[in-house]
């Protein structure tokens, strides 16, 4: 049976990090706030750190890079198709994809966009896995990509301290299902009752087609965090537990856990949840924070680099994110070559 194989991984982080110190500093000299200090913010969210674009940097420039390690790490220069997993793409349209497959001198070859938020990721591995199950293609590059920074409202300090900016990719090729790096058990999941939660409700067609101007506030990114809070959990942890049964391991046979970063107390729920020492989930939130569909991604090349990720590792991935959408999917770690985590290109640009 045709599987897609992990056989490569890359990763890019804008150049500029803003530490909490910063954003408590920013926050303290504007008039009638009120007094926060960087160890509550890690205290909650435990995000030390952040990176953010540059000036005139996108989405696209973020993707270029990590896609450009992914295919230096399997030691190929060349992709059967490209999915960009992405909720900020450089334009409303057309999509980034195709941008990026250009940029990376990969030919005229199908390239398209994702959106399923933080889910998109693990989203867009199950297409790839389908494409190259299909035989339509015989190596995908997929890519979680987002300057969510982009779309936060300037004057929210809730938000500018949880998400920050990045790229992670993998290349796909075709394979057997028995061998490392081989992905399966995936699930996806969504409910959309709850589109509200996570939004940023201007700027789509349900917007314009009331003839009526675009709030300011309705052009940013806004969430629920309470309800979300549960949500990510309870559906985090059903979707871990039905990948890991699905193949026969049992939550208590997977060696490592990579979830969405969001929050570390949702990893640590989760992880109480499922019953398992949370050391066996692979973090970087406190370095990058929250990036949204990039975030699966730079965390499996973090794990990759730190030797968190090991081969012949069982691991689990999972993502929750607007929609509401949920998913998750697994592998035995391949025998790669470390990714380049923590030299980031200047900028991301090529």
């Amino acid at each position: 049976m045709t599987a897609a194989v992990l056989a490569g991984i890359g990763a890019c982080l804008p150049a500029t990090a803003v530490p909490n110190e910063e954003l408590v500093s920013w926050w303290a000299d504007r008039p009638g706030t009120t007094s926060v200090d960087a160890g509550w913010i890690s205290s909650r969210t435990g995000i030390r750190s952040r990176h953010v674009v540059a000036p005139g940097e996108a989405t696209s420039d973020l993707a270029v890079t990590a896609g450009r390690r992914a295919l230096d790490s399997a030691g190929v220069r060349a992709a059967g198709t490209v999915v960009l997993a992405t909720n900020t793409p450089d334009r409303l349209s057309p999509a980034t994809a195709p941008d990026v497959a250009a940029r990376l001198d990969l030919g005229p070859v199908g390239a398209f966009d994702v959106g399923a938020v933080c889910t998109g990721f693990v989203y867009a591995l199950a297409t790839a896995a389908g494409l190259i199950a299909a035989r339509i293609t015989d190596s995908v590059l997929v890519i979680g990509a987002d300057a969510f920074t982009t779309v936060l409202d300037p004057d929210d300090l809730t938000t500018r301290a949880v998400f920050g900016d990045g790229a992670g990719a993998v290349l796909l090729r075709a394979g057997t299902a028995g061998e490392p790096g081989a992905l399966g058990g995936f699930l996806l999941g969504s409910d959309g009752a709850d589109r509200e939660l996570i939004e940023i409700p201007g700027g789509g067609s349900r917007q314009r087609s009331t003839g009526l101007p675009v709030k300011e506030e309705d052009t940013y990114f806004r969430m629920r965090g309470r309800p979300v809070f549960a949500r990510a959990v309870t559906r985090m942890s059903g979707a871990v537990r039905h990948t890991a049964e699905d193949l026969g391991w049992g939550v208590a046979g997977v060696d490592r856990f990579v979830l969405h970063q969001a929050n570390a107390r949702i990893l640590a729920a989760v992880a109480r949840g499922l019953r398992v020492p949370a050391d066996r989930f692979v973090s970087n939130i406190a370095e990058v924070g929250n990036t949204v569909a990039a975030s699966v991604p730079l965390a499996m090349a973090a794990g990759a680099a730190t030797g968190r990720l090991r081969p012949g590792d069982r691991v689990v991935l999972a993502g929750f994110g607007g929609g509401l959408t949920w998913g998750s999917a697994a592998l035995v770690w391949p025998d790669l070559p470390l990714p380049s985590y923590d030299t980031p290109d200047q900028g991301g640009r090529t």
